[in-house]
């Protein structure tokens, strides 16, 4: 299996405790990676702060990139980056990409994942949709997408916010082809 080179998103939507353990398990996943590359949202830096008490994002060994830094390798479809995966991502965002509205890094790196037919994984935090939302998820998913909304799963009996979390995040790190422990139903 040959390394990866994966783009992280984070936006403003609720839920930053799934990035923290998207981040921490990619930090186990290092044998995996050949790069990751994050860029978060203003929005997302104050929710992160808001929600987890601390700007913890920033002790992450992966490089980060501005918002607004077009020149991130990324934002090319040379770059060969395999996967993005926007966790968690906000319904601003989901717009923005699936009508094509390439304004800030993030948007612009998932219009190059899709057009060029590699993997992008939108992890949805908000309820209910509305069917603009809903719309919008058909789209980006009729363009090669992957909508996966970030709902925990229980059969695992987590006992802690982050192992509630974890069942997301693995489910989201098997989308993106990584080799993982985790809970798997009805396995031993």
């Amino acid at each position: 299996m040959g390394k990866k080179k994966v783009v992280i998103a984070v936006t403003g939507a609720s839920g930053s405790v799934y990035a923290k353990v998207l981040f921490d398990k990619l930090t186990n996943l290092n044998e995996q990676t050949e790069a990751v590359g994050i860029v978060m949202s203003d929005n997302a830096k104050e929710v992160w702060r808001f929600e987890l008490g601390n700007q913890s994002y920033s002790d992450y060994n992966f490089t980060f990139y501005n918002k607004n830094d077009f020149n991130a390798p990324f934002a090319s479809g040379s770059a060969k980056y395999d996967t993005m995966i926007i966790m968690p991502c906000s319904m601003g965002t989901l717009g923005r990409i699936a009508h094509g509205i390439s304004n800030d890094l993030i948007s612009r790196a998932a219009d190059v994942v899709l057009k060029e037919r590699r993997k992008l994984i939108a992890v949805v935090r908000d309820t209910p949709f509305s069917l603009i939302h809903i719309n919008n998820m058909k789209i980006i998913a009729e363009a090669g997408g992957i909508i996966c909304p970030a709902n925990p799963s229980f059969y695992s009996l987590p006992e802690t916010i982050e192992e509630v979390a974890e069942t997301v995040v693995n489910r989201v790190l098997d989308l993106a082809g990584f080799e993982q422990e985790s809970y798997r139903w009805q396995e031993k």
